[in-house]
């Protein structure tokens, strides 16, 4: 496919993902089914001005005057994959392109986007949002939000029960491969630029072998400040995929035993197989829908890892069209689960055990208000200060948390160059 045709081809996927609120990755998919002719390399471009287009939506926006699908692309060429003006129009006019330039298109793409827009267009993110963002963040709430909206970089989880950073930094050398940042596990293959994709790294026979899992350097970073040591008895509540469950049963030495729990049958079946290729031989998996098994486990957890359902705001780098599709009703609810799944999760805790609370949000009212409320309601709960528990289980200094806090650690891409990630370290306190 030609420019032009790539062009009206991610215009068509924004269409449904605007009108149907389909999710970017089934929208492109539907296409890709409906229009077999398009090879992966015309797939691929499609797939970044789409999703270069939900990042940047009030930006871009803002510069072309509306928010038309068509506009959205139209910028992104221009803007994102630094194309000149004549280059886009001239893609636009070919026989599939979307048609050619209107004078008023012409004059917005030259442009440069005027001054003084409003911080949640700066920072592209939802206007409804901006209070929290305002609160949290103060005068930085722009900048915290663009860099949410850039492209993320592959960050790998190195798999220490069978291979080392050094090795794996070696084999994946060819896609430029750096150490990431913060964790001691984390190798980091750049975001792509332009038209430039990210490489598909689970193809790779390192991934086969089990060297490796594809994990964001904050993720990875949650999963170490658990502090779960061999022989542990630890429970992932809300264990999804198994990501962190493998993070922690590695850093077990497969010593001790981590229960993986999630009441939802889809997201937890693919932990078997990454279970069986990473090694890890201290995992049990508790079937979604056979809950009753956690009750043999209160009062007798080591650790209870919660990574609670939430907004996904600290993720929109990955998956930007998730902030067009959030709305008041759904934050409502996940605030709700959490409560729900905090309250269960105490009650496994032993004496002297810990509660570890995270979300992959950057909101306020997900992380350092829900904790606020769970202390006052269980007093045999009290913060465990990040700092100290970061230089016992990484040996690094503790990097500063974006909202200021001195327990709690908030990460964020434009204070620490990670996905957004909260963690509250509470320890049931010991009867008198």
């Amino acid at each position: 496919m030609r420019l032009g045709g790539r062009l009206s081809a991610a215009i068509e996927v924004l269409d449904d993902i605007f009108t149907r609120h389909n999710s970017a990755a089934a929208a492109l998919h539907e296409w890709g089914r409906a229009h077999r002719f398009a090879g992966s390399g015309d797939r691929s471009a499609i797939g970044n001005l789409v999703y270069d287009a939900l990042r940047q939506k009030p930006k871009l926006a803002a510069q072309m005057g509306n928010d038309s699908s068509r506009s959205l692309v139209l910028a992104v060429a221009k803007t994102s994959w630094d194309l000149g003006v004549d280059e886009v129009a001239q893609a636009a006019a070919e026989k599939f392109g979307p048609g050619a330039l209107s004078d008023d298109e012409h004059m917005a793409l030259q442009t440069p986007l005027a001054e003084g827009q409003h911080y949640w267009v700066q920072g592209n993110f939802p206007q409804w949002l901006a209070p929290s963002f305002k609160k949290l963040f103060g005068d930085k709430a722009a900048e915290q939000g663009e860099a949410l909206s850039r492209r993320a970089p592959v960050d790998l989880r190195v798999n220490t029960l069978k291979t080392t950073r050094g090795e794996l930094l070696a084999e994946f050398a060819k896609h430029g491969a750096v150490e990431g940042p913060l964790s001691p596990h984390s190798v980091r293959i750049p975001a792509p630029e332009g038209q430039k994709r990210s490489p598909n790294v689970e193809i790779e026979a390192a991934h086969g072998k089990g060297w490796f899992e594809v994990q964001d350097s904050a993720s990875q970073i949650v999963s170490l400040l658990a502090g779960a040591k061999p022989g542990d008895e630890v429970v992932d509540l809300c264990a999804g995929a198994g990501g962190k469950t493998l993070a922690m049963a590695a850093g077990m030495n497969n010593e001790g035993t981590v229960h993986a729990y999630d009441r939802d049958k889809r997201r937890l079946r693919p932990i078997f197989e990454r279970i069986a290729r990473s090694g890890a031989e201290n995992v049990e998996v508790i079937p979604a829908d056979q809950p009753e098994q956690l009750e043999a486990l209160n009062g007798k957890a080591d650790i209870v890892f919660l990574d609670a359902p939430c907004s996904g705001t600290g993720s929109w780098r990955r998956k930007p069209d998730a902030k067009w599709r959030l709305k008041e009703a759904t934050l409502a609810q996940r605030i709700k689960d959490q409560k729900a799944v905090l309250e269960s999760g105490a009650k496994m805790v032993k004496p002297g055990g810990r509660l570890i609370y995270v979300t992959c949000s950057v909101l306020p009212q997900e992380n350092t208000e829900q904790v606020d409320q769970f202390l006052a309601q269980w007093e045999n709960f009290s913060l465990v200060p990040y700092s100290a528990v970061w230089k016992e289980a990484i040996g690094t200094e503790p990097p500063i948390s974006a909202d200021g806090e001195k327990s709690t650690l908030l990460l964020t891409p434009a204070s620490h160059d990670t996905d957004g990630f909260f963690i509250a370290i509470m320890k049931r306190k010991y009867s008198k």
